[in-house]
């Protein structure tokens, strides 16, 4: 949890880079949330909350997957490929997951700086 409140409070930050733990922490708690958004929106009927949600978290998640992208040394403007379908999910996942790689232009390596 603390990852997830961590992001939100650098919810506009899209400088800098996050660690797979931190990015793949976050992913899990909004998808927690949905589910319990869109489930209360389904017993309600009003289906709005999971909206509601996932617009209020739209900047944070921007954010938090462009520094992850800073950590494989990649630019945030990559997120752009998920618009082709299927393809581009399939392409970010495989840059999500890789390794992070040794000091580059966002910063020094965070999981170097973590195990020092």
């Amino acid at each position: 949890m603390e990852y997830f409140i961590g992001a939100l409070k650098k919810f506009a930050d899209f400088t800098g880079r996050a660690r797979r733990k931190e990015f793949w922490m976050f992913t899990l708690f909004y998808i927690i949330f949905y589910a319990v958004a869109a489930t209360i929106d389904v017993v309600t009927g009003l289906y709005m909350l999971s909206g509601i949600f996932s617009l209020a978290l739209l900047i944070p998640t921007l954010a938090i997957s462009a520094r992850r992208l800073h950590d494989t040394g990649r630019s945030g403007w990559w997120q752009l490929i998920g618009l082709i379908p299927l393809i581009g999910a399939i392409v970010l996942i495989v840059f999500y997951v890789q390794d992070s790689v040794e000091g580059n232009e966002y910063g020094e390596n965070p999981k170097a700086l973590a195990e020092a």
